[in-house]
């Protein structure tokens, strides 16, 4: 390995230890990376053609990442408070940058309400950490926040179809605007109609292989494709990795897709932020530092204001309207990753030295939502601003309901146990990893999702809560599976009551041993039905009988095998 790799991981460690250190985003820490290792810096690496690739894969992945994350049930179920909340701080802010943009630029009027938009929407992966770093998730202000952040994955889906036209490349159906509509509803119709008839069949086909490497496959040549149909029509081939992301989302294999990628998450954001990094040109910012740091101001006061008008015109008090709008006030990926779009695709609708401008204005701003919320929880603690005031907690959760109990396994015994649930009224989820159980569970009405019980992100997709949800059943035939599915779960919460279903006492023995409340060993327990029953045959009362099953019951079974005397 060459010196120049190890002081490029070097720096990377170092970046990322003191990022997180300060409570700051790792994304922002391979920027710096880049920015370190890049020509301008230390000169470790150049733009070569295997960093350029490597960008694009980041560039890829990003895109179909956040394609992945509008599915369209969850956005109807949140209608009201995404299209109310979500739509109004948008509005509020692009209807603000507009004329400020108009009179600075002379952008074209589609340019410049593309920019308007995109300035308008913040950092969702730095925002939702935040949330969650302050445990303000589940108050009244991390709903609605959580609310505009998924309005603006949304309206990714027309700012994507303005790229085209900014390329020169209108389908031609008049105005500009009609174009994006036309485009948009395109898109989403398209993407409902090719998940049903075409997605889902493949990836039903690819499921039933129970091949990790083969999913994982799937998912990257779906990417591949989409991509290469959009670049053959002339369109950026980041479009067709939406594209992808959008078709996987509105499939049963969401959950599956999500928790498979997640381990190559990391890698690809940290490739495009590093060769974001090492592509800005830092001699050119130095000259116009003064540019930068007004738009950087400008940016976060008027999304500030904004977000803060908006929020009090909904009836959120001061204090939360206040944290609100400085979580929000930030630039976001997605500016950085169409800016970058439009550099790799050579759409010069903004010239290039504005987009290196806005680039950084994003990235600092970034960069200081941080220090902005540092200075607000001191200004709090030290009682200058919002005495005695109190988070309103909220009992429902952000996405959707925390089940009570998850069914790991949804065959015979999995159904059966959901049936006797639903009669209570016990809200359940069961993940099952045959696609065709699933498909037919969920046709007769059962709430059960495709994917890997013993995957982590798979129970945290289906809602498990360390705090909130009261039972696992473990209902798989798998016996090594039910024990890794025990140990994840343990690593989640050390509180859960877990009951298994085991083929043999050995099994049911070491579950229990575990920390598995119940683990019914099948053969023993059919054996005592049955017995119990041919007992009852022959005159025996069902007072004894139900004695004799009780002492073969006692201490983990451990009277079976063992002679029998209950006088």
């Amino acid at each position: 390995m060459s010196t120049a790799t190890l002081i490029f991981f070097a720096i990377a460690f170092v970046a990322v230890f003191f990022m997180r250190l300060v409570k700051m985003g790792t994304l922002l820490a391979f920027l710096l990376t880049g920015i370190l290792a890049g020509q301008h810096v230390f000169g470790l690496f150049g733009l070569s053609g295997t960093w350029n690739f490597l960008g694009d894969l980041g560039i890829m992945f990003l895109w179909f990442n956040i394609g992945l994350q509008i599915n369209m049930r969850r956005l109807w179920q949140l209608r009201k408070t995404i299209f109310g909340l979500g739509a109004s701080q948008v509005l509020m802010v692009a209807v603000m940058l507009f004329p400020i943009l108009t009179g600075i630029t002379t952008w074209s009027l589609m340019a410049t309400i593309m920019m308007s938009l995109i300035l308008a929407m913040s950092s969702t992966s730095e925002d939702l950490q935040i949330l969650v770093d302050k445990n303000q998730l589940q108050t009244n202000m991390g709903r609605q926040t959580f609310s505009i952040l998924l309005f603006q994955d949304l309206l990714s889906i027309p700012l994507l179809a303005m790229l085209p036209i900014m390329a020169g490349k209108s389908i031609n159906l008049g105005a500009s605007a009609i174009d994006v509509l036309v485009m948009s509803v395109g898109l989403i119709l398209g993407v409902v109609i090719v998940s049903k008839f075409l997605i889902n069949p493949l990836m039903r086909v690819v499921a039933k292989l129970q091949s990790h490497e083969v999913f994982v496959l799937a998912i990257m040549v779906n990417i591949a494709i989409w991509a290469a149909i959009l670049q053959i029509m002339g369109l950026p081939p980041a479009l067709g990795a939406f594209l992808a992301g959008m078709l996987m989302s509105e499939t049963i294999y969401r959950h599956q897709v999500n928790a498979v990628i997640e381990p190559y998450a990391i890698l690809f954001l940290a490739f495009f932020f590093i060769v974001l990094g090492m592509g800005i040109n830092l001699p050119f910012l130095a000259d116009h530092w003064i540019m930068v740091l007004v738009g950087v101001i400008g940016l976060v006061i008027i999304k500030f204001f904004a977000l803060f008008i908006v929020a009090r015109v909904r009836n959120m008090d001061v204090k939360e309207a206040t944290l609100m709008s400085l979580i929000l006030a930030q630039g976001g990926e997605f500016g950085l990753l169409i800016l970058q779009t439009m550099k790799i695709n050579g759409i010069t609708a903004i010239p290039a030295e504005h987009q290196e401008i806005l680039t950084a204005i994003i990235i600092v701003s970034i960069m200081m939502t941080p220090i902005l919320l540092l200075i607000h929880d001191q200004l709090i603690k030290t009682g200058k601003i919002f005495r005695g005031t109190n988070d309103k907690k909220i009992s429902e959760p952000i996405i959707e309901s925390v089940p009570e109990v998850i069914i790991c396994g949804f065959g015979r015994m999995g159904q059966i146990v959901a049936q006797m649930l639903e009669t209570e009224n016990i809200s359940y989820v069961a993940i099952d990893g045959n696609v065709d159980e699933v498909v037919m569970a969920r046709e007769k009405g059962y709430n059960v999702i495709y994917g890997e019980s013993r995957r982590k992100t798979i129970l945290l997709e289906a809602g498990f809560k360390a705090k909130k949800t009261r039972a696992v059943v473990i209902a798989l035939n798998d016996e090594a599976v039910a024990v890794d599915i025990v140990q994840t779960l343990h690593s989640m919460s050390s509180n859960v009551k877990i009951f298994a279903r085991a083929h043999s006492l050995q099994t049911s023995r070491q579950l229990v041993k575990m920390g598995v409340k119940l683990a019914t060993p099948e053969i023993i327990e059919s054996s005592f039905i049955i017995g119990a029953n041919v007992m009852y045959g022959l005159g025996l009362s069902e007072n004894k009988i139900n004695k004799l099953v009780e002492h073969l019951r006692s201490n983990n079974y451990e009277n079976v095998k063992k002679p029998i005397d209950i006088r």
